[in-house]
C-alpha cells in the first residue's frame, strides 16, 4: 500500500527534486571520497592555497606516499586538480563549489547542527 500524507503537489515537488540515478551515484561517489579523515584534512588546505605535494605533505603532518595516494583518490572524484609547473604538480579544488561545501559542512558541525 503506497497512500501518501502528503498532498500531491508537495510530493511532486519532492519528486521533481530528487536527482537522477546517475546523479545520486555521483553524490554518493563525491561523500565517499569525503569520508576519510586524511582527504578531509587534504581539502582543508587546499581550500585555502593551491599546493604541490611536498608542501601539503609539511602543513598537514602526513608523509608524501600518503598525501599522493589521497589526493588520487580526491581526482579520480573530481574534487581536486593538479596543474604542472615545470617538474612540480600544483593541486587545487576543482571546483570553486568545493570550499563552500566544506565551509558549510564545519561551521555545521562545530555548531552541533550535525
Amino acid at each position: 500500500m503506497n497512500t501518501l500524507l502528503l498532498d500531491s503537489i508537495t510530493a511532486a515537488k519532492v519528486e521533481d527534486s530528487l536527482p537522477s540515478k546517475s546523479g545520486l551515484t555521483a553524490l554518493a561517489s563525491f561523500f565517499d571520497a569525503l569520508s576519510d579523515v586524511t582527504r578531509l584534512k587534504i581539502l582543508s588546505a587546499l581550500t585555502v592555497s593551491e599546493m604541490c605535494v611536498s608542501d601539503l605533505a609539511a602543513v598537514t603532518g602526513l608523509n608524501q606516499t600518503t598525501v599522493s595516494h589521497q589526493l588520487r583518490i580526491l581526482r579520480d572524484a573530481h574534487i581536486v586538480d593538479g596543474t604542472r609547473q615545470g617538474k612540480v604538480i600544483f593541486y587545487g579544488v576543482e571546483s570553486r563549489e568545493i570550499p563552500t561545501v566544506m565551509n558549510t559542512a564545519v561551521r555545521a558541525v562545530m555548531n552541533g547542527e550535525f
